[in-house]
């Protein structure tokens, strides 16, 4: 820790991930490693507009890079890691190296490096968000900014801290609907910034909350969001995805609710997004790819450059292209609703092959690694309503927008889209929309959210983590179309009653924090 960082009363330098991140911003270096950020106190931060400006920047720094062992990023939590945590930990992705084994084979422990920096590097985060609010709330009070710009910047905080706490949720705890009203164990919540040593005593004694409450701060902070950030149209370049914005807002909504089976707001929501007439899917299904910055598609993600992006050890397209880490799963690839003639399978827009093996394309720049982020696009969303519909047993509009993703990618439309006809029923239209989200978001870090959620599909539930295929490159053979993919597998299934279905809180933080230590998910 820096010199200024804030000790216990033993002497023993606080370590734990929330605390030990912000106690001031300049103890934050290991966060945000550009100037300014780095030479200020967080009262010197939100003194005149330039630096608030430059500390709220700072903040999404903190998002998009992370602190990773010392010194490295590594992308935590949503540069990069949320998309190769997410894909790795389910079934429709290969790791065929070291980086993520722990996470793929489900080998982790309260020791291991990805789950650790997952946990500290969100919850700091949380505590860089918690600075801003505090700050610019106090400098719009002071009239250093206007009390409507204060409330802008407070939305884009409270826009990251809502996204970071339902990643913190759908990675260490159970889901939802694990019991009656949600009242099981959930995550510790902060909504105050560790600047002061008696703020530090207070959080050291807080255990978890509820994921029920947890749930409920998540709706405060995206409502009063969507109130404060302005419209897409209103940002300008690269801001447009990378900075908070009202759509971005809603549609986590969309998404919250939809882990919450709240299948009523996830219409209601959804619905609102598409009245916003602000995004579109683009024409082909590799457009918003191919430049993400300006694309009609993309709501929200986090800015990576030539010279600051997670690095070659995390950047999405380093590991997905580049060096070839993470594959394509034969299980999804021969998925027998995706057709053999997709243009989701077209090479080179959306996947390479080398050996025979498949890889995504969906992360162009291998030399800079500028893509962006993918935390949230137009097609999720659809596809929310569409299976929203669906359970509702509304087969006309969740087959409207199902089609809406899937026809863009078909060779011939008027041929392969589907028809009211080729479902015998509601449950046989979800069916069929889940296997879409699984190719229309594949690689994309979404797999493992579905996973956690769908634990309690009443009509199609995934018991636990699915069977994997062995963590290596699969032979070329196991690509071939013609059946859906039956084996071999390498990694066993582990059913939702296994303790490993949650990732443990890190031992660091339950020896550091009273409040935690007897808090730990069962098992480990």
């Amino acid at each position: 820790m820096k010199k200024n960082s804030i000790t216990m009363k033993t002497g023993k330098y606080i370590f734990i991930s929330f605390l030990a991140a912000a106690l001031t911003i300049s103890s934050c270096q290991e966060i945000i490693d550009l100037e300014p950020y780095n030479q200020i106190s967080e009262t010197t931060a939100f003194s005149n507009p330039d630096l608030i400006e430059l500390t709220v920047v700072g903040m999404y720094q903190a998002a998009q890079r992370g602190y990773f062992n010392g010194s490295d990023w590594r992308g935590y939590p949503f540069g990069a890691a949320f998309v190769q945590q997410g894909d790795c930990r389910g079934e429709d992705a290969v790791n065929n190296a070291a980086f993520y084994r722990f996470t793929y084979e489900g080998t982790y422990d309260p020791t291991t490096a990805n789950n650790v920096y997952y946990w500290q590097d969100t919850y700091r985060l949380i505590n860089r968000c918690n600075i801003v609010v505090e700050g610019v709330k106090k400098a719009g009070a002071d009239g250093i900014i206007t009390v409507e710009k204060a409330a802008e910047y407070e939305g884009e905080a409270r826009l990251l801290r809502a996204a970071a706490y339902h990643e913190l949720l759908v990675m260490f705890a159970r889901p939802y609907k694990h019991s009656s009203g949600a009242t099981h164990q959930g995550v510790p919540y902060y909504d105050t910034p560790f600047t002061t040593q008696g703020a530090i005593d207070e959080g050291l004694q807080k255990g978890r909350e509820t994921v029920a409450f947890v749930y409920g701060k998540i709706l405060e902070d995206l409502e009063f969001a969507e109130g404060k950030l302005p419209l897409k149209a209103s940002r300008t370049g690269n801001t447009k995805i990378s900075r908070g914005t009202k759509g971005a807002a809603i549609a986590y909504k969309v998404r919250i609710y939809q882990h919450m089976w709240d299948m009523d707001k996830v219409i209601t929501e959804g619905l609102k997004l598409i009245a916003l007439n602000e995004y579109a899917l683009g024409a082909q299904p590799w457009t918003c790819f191919a430049s993400n910055y300006t694309s009609s598609e993309y709501i929200f993600g986090m800015e990576n450059a030539a010279t600051n992006h997670p690095g070659v050890n995390a950047a999405l397209a380093s590991q997905y292209k580049r060096r070839m880490l993470i594959t394509i799963s034969p299980i999804v690839w021969r998925n027998s609703y995706w057709l053999s003639d997709d243009k989701r399978r077209q090479e080179p827009e959306m996947v390479f092959t080398t050996n025979g093996v498949k890889f995504t394309n969906k992360y162009k720049d291998d030399t800079n690694y500028t893509d962006a982020s993918p935390m949230m696009r137009y097609a999720e969303v659809l596809l929310n309503l569409a299976e929203a519909y669906a359970r509702k047993e509304n087969v006309t509009e969740g087959l409207k927008y199902l089609n809406m993703v899937r026809d863009r990618s078909l060779a011939d439309i008027a041929a392969q889209s589907y028809t009211a006809a080729n479902f015998a029923d509601s449950k046989a239209l979800l069916k069929a929309i889940l296997a879409e989200r699984r190719i229309e978001l594949a690689m994309e870090g979404r797999r493992w959210p579905d996973i956690h959620r769908l634990q309690h599909c009443p009509h199609f539930p995934i018991d636990g983590i699915p069977a994997k295929l062995a963590n290596a490159n699969p032979p070329a053979a196991a690509f071939t179309l013609g059946s859906e993919y039956s084996g071999p597998y390498g990694v066993a299934a582990k059913p939702y009653s296994d303790f490993k279905f949650v990732w443990p809180i890190p031992l660091v933080e339950l020896n550091a924090n009273p409040g935690l230590k007897d808090q730990q998910n069962p098992g480990y």
